[in-house]
């Protein structure tokens, strides 16, 4: 089987879609970012995810605030044009859901994953910062729970585009 069909039959087995997976819940603000079909490689597993581009200053400000849900293999890649420095961190303000993030190097290795809770006041400044600790270039922001219960952890990668997704 091609690589590409390979791929292709990875997100139909984990029910992601182009159409529904992260574009129906985007904010108007943001609904023009680009998605992009991934997989997060590990020694024993790969697992493909749909992830939604946050590349621009608004985009990467916005993320996933307002969501009621994400699809199970769904979630936000944000990309910055230099690396953020340890104390850098992402907040929950106005985010519903629980997330987890891996911040991840040039080489798309995660370097770092944290659970972020959602912060219920109505003022950012209340909210708590979840910082990397670590040098880091992109981030990617899943459910809570679901780097642990997909045995992905610190030093395992993440590919993305057109990138061949191995079954393992």
């Amino acid at each position: 089987m091609k690589p590409a069909t390979l791929l292709a039959a990875l997100f139909l087995v984990a029910g992601l879609s182009l159409g529904s997976s992260l574009r129906g819940q985007a904010s108007p603000a943001v609904s023009a970012q680009a998605l992009t079909r991934g997989c997060f490689i590990s020694q024993h597993n790969t697992v493909p995810v749909l992830l939604e581009i946050a590349r621009t200053p608004a985009q990467r400000r916005y993320g996933l605030m307002e969501r009621e849900s994400l699809d199970s293999h769904a979630g936000m890649l944000f990309v910055y044009p230099e690396f953020r420095p340890p104390e850098h961190g992402f907040w929950m303000y106005n985010t519903r859901i629980p997330l987890d993030i891996a911040y991840l190097d040039d080489k798309g290795r995660i370097v770092s994953i944290r659970t972020m809770e959602p912060c219920p006041s109505e003022q950012g400044s209340q909210c708590p910062s979840y910082p990397a600790g670590t040098r880091f270039i992109r981030a990617v922001e899943m459910n809570a729970g679901f780097f642990s219960g997909n045995g992905i952890g610190v030093g395992d990668q993440l590919v993305t585009g057109n990138a061949d997704c191995p079954a393992r």
